[in-house]
Parts: structure tokens; sequence; C-alpha cells
């Protein structure tokens, strides 16, 4: 019996060594180097004259028919925004996100949808047994004749019941629990996610079987496992939310037929997620008024307005070096503003603690939010409160200037849907539309005319 070669391979980027190493050669990343061994491969008779029979010719691009790709309404408005439309049959996704934050209840949800159009689902779970995924169907009404549960981590036996069931849409959840019997290592481990996802894409495209895969991830928030594994799918969902709300936002950081751009947004209850239709509404619902560094911003998430609420607080320090904290905004983007406003308009921040935060736990990662996080912190540090119906939107540069931002007429056609008098915005905005009836434009070119729209 021949031995089997041992290797170590990085669990971050699947960079493959012959011998251990503290640091990754390939990503640098520390203590991800494990050990594999290689799997055993078969000699293939013929294999020549096989790829002879089945090789495609090339063709030009010309002459290759071009046309939408089929869609699978999933029933869920909410979900459909951020597939682009729907599910493609015969498309591999994966889906990350942190223990219990609500992936297998949305899964459930959708595959009942899916099985009362009358399409046949089977979903497999290697984490739960039958009766966990039948109680929480119960609890979530998802009981259909059509939908299919199996518990079972072995792929081969897992494949023999994607050739009795033949299903439409097919769900495993998850991938790190499955194994191949022939691969000589755990499951979980580098090479057993990497063959079962190669397995589970070719019976996505031979079968034209719309595929999802749940994946979990590590404690930076990343999918675990090498970074082949969303190479090698067609969309990348992470589902993200607080444990302290009761929403949840579906964003896609990869999608190879939509925008990476769309969010979802949910609500969980006792009886599954509800889709939220207004999400500003939700954002806004707890805002105080008339109290200093309180500001409303007009954010885009792909191409829907979202309206949150941005806060800031500034208080004074007994430390030689104050504190910088953001949260849900980069805390780069709220040093630059800092540091803006103590150049160009003389605020002494350098014994003063900045905190600035997104109300509701969203992200916002546009520098849109800029001139909002300048008012927030101006308000907050002169003590003068903001107006309750203003909203405030554009890119703040170095030297004090507001600079446009894309999409200025949806935001401001939000803000005049949700009742809001006036938007305060950068002048180069204006350009090429026309602003609605009912709510008042201030157009400005720098922070110092923001401030004083804002606050005086």
């Amino acid at each position: 019996m021949a031995k089997l070669k041992i290797k170590f391979v990085c669990t971050e980027c699947g960079t493959e060594s012959p011998k251990w190493m503290g640091k990754c050669p390939g990503c640098g990343a520390w203590n991800t180097m494990v050990e594999e061994a290689e799997p055993v491969v078969k000699a293939n008779v013929g294999r020549s004259s096989e790829l002879t029979r089945t090789k495609e010719k090339a063709q030009s691009i010309i002459h290759i028919e071009s046309g939408k790709e089929p869609r699978i309404p999933t029933g869920n408005g909410e979900l459909n925004r951020v597939l682009g439309g729907g599910l493609v049959p015969g498309s591999l996704l994966l889906v990350g996100g942190d223990p219990g934050i609500g992936k297998s209840t949305l899964l459930l949800q959708t595959s009942n949808t899916l099985a009362g159009q009358g399409l046949t689902v089977l979903y497999v779970s290697g984490e739960e047994s039958v009766r966990q995924t039948k109680l929480r169907a119960d609890r979530l009404g998802a009981l259909s004749e059509r939908l299919f549960v199996l518990c079972e981590t072995n792929l081969d036996l897992v494949e023999q019941s994607i050739e009795e069931v033949k299903p439409d849409f097919l769900v495993i959840d998850s991938i790190q629990t499955v194994y191949r019997s022939d691969v000589p290592s755990a499951p979980g481990s580098v090479a057993q996610v990497r063959e079962c996802t190669a397995q589970f894409m070719r019976i996505a495209k031979q079968g034209g079987v719309a595929t999802v895969l749940v994946g979990h991830v590590t404690k930076e928030g990343a999918i675990a496992g090498p970074r082949l594994l969303e190479h090698m799918v067609d969309c990348v969902l992470y589902f993200e939310g607080e444990r302290h709300h009761s929403y949840r936002l579906l964003r896609a950081v990869k999608n190879r037929f939509g925008s990476t751009n769309e969010i979802g947004i949910f609500d969980m209850s006792e009886d599954g997620l509800r889709e939220v239709s207004n999400p500003s509404e939700l954002f806004l619902t707890e805002r105080p008024l008339g109290v200093s560094g309180s500001t409303v911003v007009a954010s885009m998430e792909g191409t829907r307005p979202v309206m949150v609420e941005l806060q800031a607080l500034v208080a004074p320090t007994h430390f030689p070096s104050p504190r910088r904290m953001s949260s849900g905004l980069d805390h780069h983007r709220i040093s630059l503003v800092i540091a803006v406003l103590e150049k160009r308009m003389g605020m002494f921040f350098q014994n003063q603690d900045a905190y600035v935060n997104v109300a509701g736990g969203i992200k916002l990662d546009e520098p849109a939010a800029d001139l909002a996080a300048a008012v927030s912190l101006a308000s907050s540090f002169r003590d003068l409160a903001t107006k309750p119906d203003d909203v405030v939107f554009g890119e703040v540069g170095l030297t004090g200037e507001v600079r446009a931002v894309s999409r200025a007429e949806t935001r401001v056609k939000e803000a005049l849907k949700l009742g809001f008098k006036r938007v305060i915005l950068p002048e180069a905005s204006l350009k090429g539309w026309q602003p609605p009836a009912g709510i008042r434009l201030v157009p400005v070119k720098s922070v110092a005319e923001a401030l004083k729209a804002a606050l005086e």
C-alpha cells in the first residue's frame, strides 16, 4: 500500500506547502497552515480519447446567441432584490453569517415558498436531525408536500437522494459538515470543503439545479475555508444583524447574475423572517428630536435609498490621547472629518473624545455620509441641536469642500416621501435633474456653508 503524502494548506487562501510554517507565504496570515493528506488520484485510462469526444469547439462571440437568464421568483421581494430578480436555474449560491442569525430560517421559508409554486425542493441538513427541522418547519408554517428533508453528511448518499428526488432547488446546510469518503481528511477541512463544493457545482450546472450552500464564518466574519470557495460559486450572500435588534440584513458581495450593491432587510419575529419594504421608517422610529449630535443622512444601498440617523457625541477627555470611536462608519473617515473640522473650522478636538454611531446597527460604506458626520460632530461640539426636518448628504474633501455624490434625485425623493422639509446637499449634485415640489433644497459648496445652514 502506497504511503499517503502529507501537505499543509492555508485555511484562508488555500496555499499549499510541503512543511508547516507559522506564517502563510501566500496571504501572510498566522497559524492558518493545517495538515492535509493528498487524495489518491486514480489513473485515467483512455482519458485522452474521452476528452476528444466531449471537447467543445471554440465559437466566435458574434455567433453566440445572447439572452436573459431565466429566473425563478422566490416569493420574497427582499431576497429577489439581492439576487437580481430571483434564482437562476443551475446557479450555485453561498450564504454565510453568524450562528443563530437566521440563515436556516430564511432558506426553509424560501424552500416552502418554492415548493408551494410546484417546484421540488430538497433540504439537506447536516447539523440538525429530521425532527429538529420538522419542529422549525412547524413554527414557521413551512409544510409542503413537495418539500423533502434529508439528514445526511455523506456526499455519496446525498447524491443518491438527489438522483431519486430530482429537485429543482437544493439546500445544503452546511457545506462544512459534508464529506467525501475517498478524501482522507476530516469534515470541514480545506480538502473536504473544496472537493464537496466542486461536486455540488457539477450537480448544479449539469442538472440545472439551483443550489444553495450554507457556510460557517470565522471570528472576523468571513466565510470559513479557503478563498477558493467564494471563487467557485456564482453568488456570495452575507446575512448580517445585531443580536440586540430584530432586523437582519442580507448583502451580496458577489453576484454573477445581478448587482452586488443591493441589500435585503428582514424583521425577525416568532413566526420567521418578514421582509421590510420601507426600511427608512424602521431606522427612524426611535429618533430623538431637538437634541445635539443627531442628523439624518440619505444613504444609497444599491438602487434603494435609506434614511438613517447618524449620532455623534463629543465630550472632554482626561487622557492625553483622545478616543475616536465609530460604529457603522469607517473610523478612518471619521478621523478625516475631524481633521477637516479642526483645520478649516477652527474646532479644537485635541482634548475631546469623539464617538460616532449609526443608529440601528446598519453599516454605511459610502462617502456621502461624510457631511452628515461633520454636522453631527459640530452639533455635539457646540451643543446646538439640529433641525428635525433636515436631511444631509455629501462627500467632504480635505480642503473643506463638499463634493457631489451619485443619485441625488433619488435621495431627495425619498426624503420628501418621509415628510422631511429641507435637504442640505452638494451644489454640484443639482446638475441634470429637476427638484421636486414640496421640499426645500440648500446647496452648499463647503463644510462652513453646511454648518451655517444646519446649526444657525
